[in-house]
C-alpha cells in the first residue's frame, strides 16, 4: 500500500495545490494533506482546511494549529519542521511527498518516502499564494469556485420599499468594479401579480431563483457582490400578505442569516417615491418597523444608513475600508 503526503498553509488554496494532491491521488493509494495554521492570510485554518474536503472527501486532511513558525533552510529550522511533521503523523507511514518546494528533499528523507517534486518551476500552474492575496480577482482564473466564492465580501441591503436600496447597491457596484444582485422578488412580482398579489406557493419559488442567481454573481464578483435585500425580504412580504411564510422561504430566510458577512439597513428619511406598485408612506413606515424587529429577533448585527446616496455610499465605503471577512465586526463598529 502506498500512501502520499504534502502540506503547506494553503493560503489560499488554489490550482498548483490542487496539482500537487490530483498527483497524488493518481499514483498512491491513499493521501495525506497536512494544514498550517497562518498569519499571512486571514481566512481560519478550518476554511482553507475545509475547501480540500469539500474539493477531495477521499483525502485525510490534518490541521496543524500548533505548527513551528519557522521557515528556511537551516539545520535547526529543518530539524524543527521534520520533527513537527513526524510528530503529527503519529506513527503513519508516508511512501511518497509530494511538493514543488526545496524542502521536499530533506522532508522526503526524514519520511524515507520517495521525493515528488512537482511543477517545481511553476510553468504548468504559473501563480503562488503571494500573487493571488494581492488579487484574488486577477487571479481567479487559478482559484476553484468553492474558493473564489469564500474570498468574496457578500455585502447584503435591507429596508421597506422605497428606501434607496437598488440605487445604492448599484451605484456601490460600480464605483466598485464588481457586481450586483437586484431584488429578484419585485421583478417576479411585476411580472405575476394579481391585483396586486401573488400566492404563498409563488413565494416558495422566490428565494431559491434569487440564491441561484446571487450564487452565479459571485464567482463573477470582484471583492464585494452588494445585493438588493435577500431571503429575508421575501420572508417579511410573505408575512405582510399571507399572515405566514412557507416552510421552504422560512428556511432559506434562515440560512440568510448567516449567509452575508454585512447587513446594512436603508433608512426611511428619504422622500417616499409614490409609484404605483407601492403602498403608501404608512406602510413603508410600519413595514420598516417590521424588518428592525425581524432583525431583532434574528439578532443580525446591522449598520443603518441615512442621509443622500452620496452620504451612504460614504458610510458603506467607510466600513468596508476597515472590514475583515473573516475578523471581528465589532472591532469597527465600536
Amino acid at each position: 500500500m502506498t500512501r502520499g503526503l504534502t502540506l503547506g498553509k494553503f493560503a489560499p488554496f488554489h490550482r498548483g495545490h490542487q496539482l500537487l494532491i490530483e498527483t497524488a491521488l493518481a499514483e498512491t493509494d491513499e493521501v495525506v494533506v497536512l494544514i498550517y495554521a497562518t498569519e499571512v492570510i486571514e481566512v481560519p485554518l478550518q476554511v482553507r482546511a475545509n475547501w480540500i474536503r469539500q474539493l477531495y472527501p477521499s483525502v485525510t486532511v490534518i490541521e496543524a494549529w500548533d505548527g513551528p513558525d519557522s521557515y528556511g533552510d537551516t539545520a535547526e529550522i529543518r530539524s524543527e519542521q521534520e520533527a513537527y511533521i513526524l510528530k503529527k503523523l503519529n506513527g503513519l507511514a508516508i511512501s511518497h511527498f509530494y511538493s514543488s518546494e526545496f524542502y521536499g528533499d530533506h522532508v522526503s528523507k526524514a519520511l524515507g518516502a520517495v521525493d515528488r517534486r512537482i511543477d517545481e518551476a511553476r510553468l504548468q500552474v504559473p501563480i503562488s499564494g503571494t500573487q493571488l492575496r494581492a488579487n484574488y480577482f486577477a487571479g481567479k482564473a487559478y482559484l476553484s469556485e468553492l474558493v473564489y466564492r469564500d474570498l468574496i465580501i457578500h455585502v447584503c441591503f435591507l429596508g421597506a420599499p422605497s428606501t434607496g436600496k437598488t440605487t445604492l447597491t448599484r451605484t456601490l457596484a460600480e464605483q466598485h468594479h464588481t457586481e450586483w444582485m437586484p431584488e429578484y422578488g419585485a421583478e417576479f412580482w411585476l411580472t405575476h401579480q394579481v391585483d396586486r398579489r401573488i400566492t404563498l406557493e409563488q413565494f416558495e419559488t422566490i428565494a431559491p431563483e434569487h440564491n441561484r442567481r446571487e450564487e452565479k454573481l459571485r464567482a463573477q464578483a470582484n471583492t464585494y457582490l452588494f445585493c438588493d435585500t435577500n431571503p429575508i425580504t421575501t420572508y417579511m412580504f410573505a408575512r405582510d400578505y399571507h399572515g405566514t411564510p412557507g416552510p421552504i422561504l422560512t428556511e432559506l430566510a434562515k440560512q440568510a442569516e448567516r449567509n452575508y458577512d454585512l447587513f446594512f439597513l436603508c433608512d426611511t428619511d428619504i422622500p417616499y417615491a409614490d409609484t404605483w406598485d407601492r403602498s403608501g408612506n404608512q406602510k413603508r413606515l410600519c413595514f420598516q418597523q417590521q424588518i428592525i424587529a425581524d432583525l431583532a429577533e434574528r439578532k443580525i448585527p446591522y449598520v443603518v444608513l441615512s442621509g443622500d446616496v452620496e452620504c451612504r455610499v460614504e458610510q458603506v465605503n467607510a466600513i468596508l475600508r476597515r472590514f475583515k471577512k473573516y475578523g471581528n465586526l465589532l472591532d469597527i463598529l465600536a
